[in-house]
């Protein structure tokens, strides 16, 4: 016979023949119970398909099983690279992902995010680069009680609220590789203003340069914003010098993409005519023709390890002391590059 409705916390704990306190106990993981009696309320949820309410169960434990992910990011790869890796970590407890996009220019952007903040009450967010950046926004975050971690292109925080890259050292291997495939004039298109992974990327750009002995030429330097169609505007400046760059350093690959395309509408073969190297390496990199060759940035790894964090002493979850928060970004060779011609 069909039961008209779900059961309850109720049904569970008549059938058990316990208290609705000790369902709720085995409900909430308490360590104040028997192995027995845990059992066979478990074995009786099991049987009757009880879903506990999550709302109750946040009321009664007075928090929510909310994780945010709060990001003002033109990056739409890299956003869904990072919920990809989070929810690899939520996706076995009782947690919900929940994405809050943000205007970093609005005057209001820090009384926006208390306000969301307050309303959700996350048990803690995951904050995305620019605006990961921002102390005064991890401050918020302390000062409400919510728990953080920052991701960053470079250390912004202590251990437990941070994952970073290492984009300055990664980017000076890419631009080494290139010289040491004979590359003297190698162009940049920059990251958006504002970005820390930007700056960190250019200033890898600029030590390899020096490091090698070359001149640093402000002209082989273009300012881009992340995507493609940039990337296809900082082409035309970079190929319209005389003489032109035999490499290009793109600081993503959505922008590579860009400079691969007007180089192919140039007539130009990349890569015995262009060397083209990227930054991410997103599924586009080895979609292309020829493949990119490009920085792996390891951001679902970091993503999950910033989960991790969050939900450190949640459901077993590990220590927050033994998740890293250091990742390397390594050099990716496909077919993108050749030795300087002549």
């Amino acid at each position: 016979m069909k039961r008209s409705s779900q059961p309850t916390i109720n049904d569970v704990a008549r059938i058990a023949g316990v208290s609705k306190k000790t369902v709720s106990r085995v409900i909430n993981q308490s360590p104040l119970l028997n192995g027995d009696t845990r059992k066979r309320v478990e074995e009786v949820i099991a049987d009757l398909g009880y879903v506990p309410n999550p709302q109750a169960r946040a009321l009664a434990l007075r928090r929510n099983f909310l994780i945010g992910l709060i990001h003002d990011n033109p990056n739409a790869q890299m956003v869904l690279n990072v919920q990809q890796g989070m929810l690899e970590v939520l996706r076995d407890t009782e947690f919900e992902l929940i994405v809050h996009p943000v205007n970093r220019g609005s005057p209001t952007m820090l009384a926006d995010i208390g306000q969301f903040l307050e309303r959700q009450r996350p048990f803690g967010v995951m904050i995305l680069p620019p605006i990961s950046e921002n102390d005064q926004l991890a401050a918020l975050c302390a000062e409400i009680g919510v728990r953080y971690v920052r991701m960053g292109s470079a250390p912004l925080d202590d251990a437990p609220h941070m994952v970073a890259s290492n984009d300055r050292e990664a980017v000076h291997g890419a631009i080494a590789h290139l010289i040491e495939s004979g590359h003297r004039r190698i162009g940049l298109v920059l990251g958006p203003h504002g970005f820390r992974s930007a700056h960190e990327r250019q200033k890898g750009y600029e030590e390899a340069i020096e490091r090698a002995g070359l001149p640093l030429q402000r002209t082989l330097i273009v300012q881009g914003d992340y995507k493609f169609e940039s990337g296809m505007r900082a082409a035309e400046q970079l190929l319209d010098l005389a003489p032109r760059p035999t490499a290009v350093f793109a600081s993503n690959d959505e922008m590579a993409a860009g400079v691969l395309h007007v180089a192919r509408q140039r007539g130009l073969n990349v890569p015995q005519d262009l060397s083209i190297i990227g930054f991410d390496d997103t599924p586009i990199a080895s979609h292309l023709w020829p493949p990119l060759t490009t920085v792996r940035w390891p951001i679902a790894t970091m993503a999950r390890a910033a989960a991790l964090k969050l939900l450190s002493g949640e459901g077993g979850a590990h220590s927050e002391d033994g998740e890293a928060s250091l990742f390397v970004s390594t050099l990716i060779r496909r077919a993108s590059v050749a030795p300087a011609a002549g």
